[in-house]
């Protein structure tokens, strides 16, 4: 379990696979187990293991990777239940920040994204801001500074036809509805 730099804020890293180390990250948080938690990946090449199927329509919104915008599918049979909330999908995002992505690289499989903080509460842009009690539970922090902060990745749910925008954040909805209408 490790703590590590994203785009903008922390993130609590774990096996996204092991059902449980995602335990221990919903732990480690106090996060709903109603709640899924995203996974990052280090390549589109890598979501066959966790997706079950990309629907022709998003193939576009992959060309957005990587960066601020996680993508919602159903969810690979392989998939811990409590990865997903219960809800059977799976949102995955490729890092744009180089220690995220070498996270993901060096570790060869999904790991889990959600930002190092308790649930509901601020998260963190440095490493000094990510709370004790969860400092305590992981094994590592990689510190690479003061982040940016700033709005999180935009949430979109590609399970339903019309898609639908979970949350918008870094990539504006403007964008993906245009990309989406070039098909």
């Amino acid at each position: 379990m490790i703590t590590f730099p994203t785009s903008g804020l922390y993130g609590l890293g774990a096996d996204a696979l092991s059902e449980r180390a995602v335990h221990r990250v919903f732990a480690i948080k106090r996060r709903p187990a109603d709640k899924p938690m995203l996974v990052l990946l280090s390549s589109t090449g890598e979501m066959d293991r966790v997706v079950r199927r990309v629907p022709d329509y998003a193939r576009p919104l992959l060309t957005l990777w990587p960066g601020g915008l996680t993508l919602i599918f159903e969810a690979a049979e392989v998939v811990p239940p409590v990865l997903t909330g219960g809800t059977g999908k799976i949102g995955v995002r490729l890092p744009r920040h180089p220690v995220a992505k070498a996270l993901t690289v060096g570790f060869g499989g999904p790991i889990t994204g959600t930002s190092a903080n308790i649930s509901g509460q601020a998260a963190a842009a440095s490493a000094a801001e990510i709370a004790p009690e969860i400092s305590r539970q992981v094994d590592l922090t990689l510190d690479a500074g003061g982040l940016s902060g700033g709005p999180g990745s935009t949430v979109v749910d590609l399970t339903v036809w019309p898609i639908r925008i979970v949350r918008e954040g870094a990539v504006p909805m403007a964008t993906i509805y245009h990309l989406l209408r070039q098909t």
